[in-house]
């Protein structure tokens, strides 16, 4: 039993010890008395403790230190920061790997990402539109604050072609939704023109972001491969100063199937990577880019982890990096 309390009392004299001026071998002289070993000399009793103290000081805390907070509170945490939820429960209805912040002040969310490269499951028709899938990829940030939620980003669409519109989808097309307000604010859901200019394709690098830059007003923007969509988007539940929480998400879509049990496909959407992520905050009068380490933010991996393939160095994790593959066959 002694030696399930040797941890606790070295860790407790080093940060005693580091702390004190005094005489600390002498005070310490009647804690080792006190411990009665008859059969270990001194300097195993040594030995043994300061294996112990290691293990029992050295379990991995990834919380900065207060003064590191303080020095670099833009790469670590603010002071006053909100620390993310470990883990939260998933909505039924796709395949994505969701990455989400605290509930805070944030005014945000950005980031770059290479678009994915997109293996349909030929046996998964949509039969009400002929030439399309009844799996769907998308790539997108958007939150919840003030009661609503919003999903803005890219999803796979169909375009116009020789004044026509096309039978399958061919192109990532930006879209915006929110859900309706208590305010009375209704639903709404909106997709870019039909038009090259806001176009993009797999493996196309982009910019995103989505800000609060008004009460009830969103600002999307992404940009990438020559090309540029910009938009104001009325969603009354978010307002500069209060507490909301957003998110990036990777998905394969189920057309008529939100809320329900993700179904089987052998769909796939790879090496999508995020060179960074970030969230927006107001810091010393300014609207700052916070790194989205992967200490601010959930990770989620929805219906289950065997889905999904992430892949991240320390380097990228530390600026909200990472590479995602989403099989529906699993991996």
């Amino acid at each position: 039993m002694l030696f399930l309390h040797v941890p606790t009392l070295v860790c407790s004299f080093i940060s005693w010890n580091n702390k004190t001026n005094g005489d600390k071998v002498s005070a310490l002289s009647p804690f080792i008395k006190s411990l009665k070993m008859k059969k270990l000399t001194m300097f195993k009793f040594v030995n043994a403790c300061l294996v112990l103290a290691l293990l029992a000081c050295g379990k991995e805390d990834k919380t900065p230190e207060k003064n590191e907070t303080e020095t670099d509170p833009i790469n670590t945490f603010f002071k006053s920061e909100i620390r993310p939820d470990k883990t939260k429960p998933c909505f039924n209805g796709a395949y994505y790997r969701k990455m989400v912040s605290s509930k805070d002040v944030w005014l945000g969310i950005g980031g770059r990402v290479t678009l994915p490269k997109i293996t349909f499951d030929p046996t998964r028709n949509n039969p009400a539109k002929p030439g399309q899938y009844l799996d769907n990829p998308s790539v997108y940030m958007g939150g919840s604050m003030g009661g609503q939620e919003t999903d803005i980003g890219l999803t796979w669409e169909v375009v116009i072609e020789n004044g026509a519109v096309s039978t399958e989808r061919k192109a990532f097309r930006p879209f915006l939704r929110r859900t309706s307000h208590s305010g009375g604010q209704a639903a709404a859901y909106e997709n870019a023109p039909a038009q090259p200019a806001y176009y993009w394709y797999p493996e196309e690098e982009v910019t995103m972001s989505v800000e609060i830059v008004a009460n009830g007003k969103l600002k999307f923007t992404v940009e990438g491969a020559g090309k540029k969509f910009e938009k104001e988007f009325d969603a009354d539940g978010y307002r500069p100063g209060s507490i909301g929480e957003f998110k990036r998400v990777n998905a394969i879509d189920q057309v008529s199937n939100e809320g329900k049990p993700a179904q089987v496909t052998k769909a796939k959407v790879e090496n999508s990577k995020w060179l960074e992520t970030y969230l927006l905050r107001s810091y010393e009068g300014k609207t700052i880019k916070v790194p989205a380490h992967s200490g601010r933010l959930t990770d989620m991996r929805c219906p289950a982890t065997n889905y999904f393939s992430i892949m991240a160095s320390e380097a990228e994790l530390l600026k909200g990096g990472e590479t995602v593959n989403i099989n529906g066959n699993g991996y």
